[in-house]
């Protein structure tokens, strides 16, 4: 038997990946301008859907902004917010000019950190107008850092906006902004694990006269990933009001049931071997009790003295154990 198993010639095939002319003919079909490098550290994670629900937010979100600039500036801005944009968040960050104030805020009860990052542009436009000033003599913020007044007037704007995203997401689902800290670089930023992992941005542009600066909001992919389903899809503006009526057509037919109420008056413990002997005319001694348990189903519900209420015998009522009894009561 021979020591080699294949041929020279079928080596070299092998080590060539095929023929030279096979290989010369499959990149002139390819094209060189139409290969590009795979890198599987860097592969962007696809998300098809439209998110509607946010889109609604962002646009709430600009109405109530917009109002509570009027109400800190005495000047009327115009809040508009820009297109939804989902990326890497290496690609956000590199576009962000410097300095930016860069807030870092949880979102509860969802976990992780957004950041809602505020331009130099703003930041100057509105210190100028809150100071009196009507913008004929821009600020160079370009190169410094915030000096305390303008980062006072900066924790003042991002309370507001805080507010104005709670409410704006109230109608979606219940959450509670939380401020963090404030950066102005962004490598201290570190809201995602990777720089790859995936953002969600909104732009917001915040004019006042001839001036501009701009507000972004943040939001890594994974925070709002459980809520992917109630963003993907518009409210139904009737759910609300139909929820209520179902409640309370279930809560009147609730009431209207019948129900089997069993009074314990007494529990003799006592052996198999002494109920066996048990004969016609014995008599078992036994203790009134003060206070009877009341049971439904096998569940105690209420507490209360067994007496005589015209001529009957009854229970008054002293306790109630179980909590749903009394939200009853006030709905009816």
């Amino acid at each position: 038997m021979s020591d080699s198993l294949l041929s020279q010639a079928e080596i070299d095939h092998l080590l060539n990946g095929g023929s030279s002319t096979e290989n010369e003919s499959a990149q002139e079909s390819l094209g060189t301008d139409e290969i590009r490098p795979y890198d599987p550290n860097t592969q962007r994670r696809v998300i098809r859907e439209r998110l509607q629900s946010l889109e609604i937010i962002n646009e709430r979100f600009a109405r109530q902004f917009r109002m509570d600039m009027f109400n800190l500036l005495r000047r009327n801005p115009d809040v508009t917010a820009g297109n939804i944009r989902i990326q890497p968040y290496h690609e956000f960050a590199r576009n962000l000019p410097v300095p930016t104030n860069l807030n870092l805020v949880h979102m509860n009860p969802l976990r992780g950190t957004a950041l809602f990052a505020f331009s130099p542009q703003m930041v100057s436009m509105a210190v100028d107008n809150l100071f009196g000033g009507d913008g004929r003599f821009p600020t160079k913020v370009d190169g410094r850092d915030f000096t305390p007044t303008e980062q006072r007037i900066i924790r003042r704007i991002m309370s507001m906006a805080q507010q104005s995203y709670d409410e704006a997401w109230s109608s979606i689902y219940k959450l509670q902004t939380e401020y963090v800290r404030s950066e102005t670089q962004i490598k201290f930023t570190n809201i995602t694990s990777s720089p790859n992992d995936i953002v969600i941005t909104t732009p917001f542009s915040v004019e006042i006269g001839s001036h501009s600066g701009e507000l972004h909001i943040c939001i890594p992919f994974s925070i709002i990933e459980p809520l992917r389903e109630l963003l993907t899809n518009p409210p139904l503006e009737n759910s609300r009001q139909e929820n209520q009526q179902w409640h309370n057509t279930l809560a009147v037919q609730v009431r209207d049931t019948e129900l089997d109420l069993v009074a314990r008056l007494a529990e003799i413990p006592s052996h198999i071997s002494r109920v066996m002997t048990l004969q016609k005319g014995d008599v078992i001694p036994l203790d009134k009790p003060e206070i009877v348990d009341v049971f439904a189903d096998g569940h105690p519900v209420f507490s209360g003295k067994y007496g005589q209420l015209n001529k009957q015998m009854a229970i008054k009522v002293e306790k109630i154990f179980t909590p749903s009894l009394l939200t009853f009561n006030k709905e009816k």
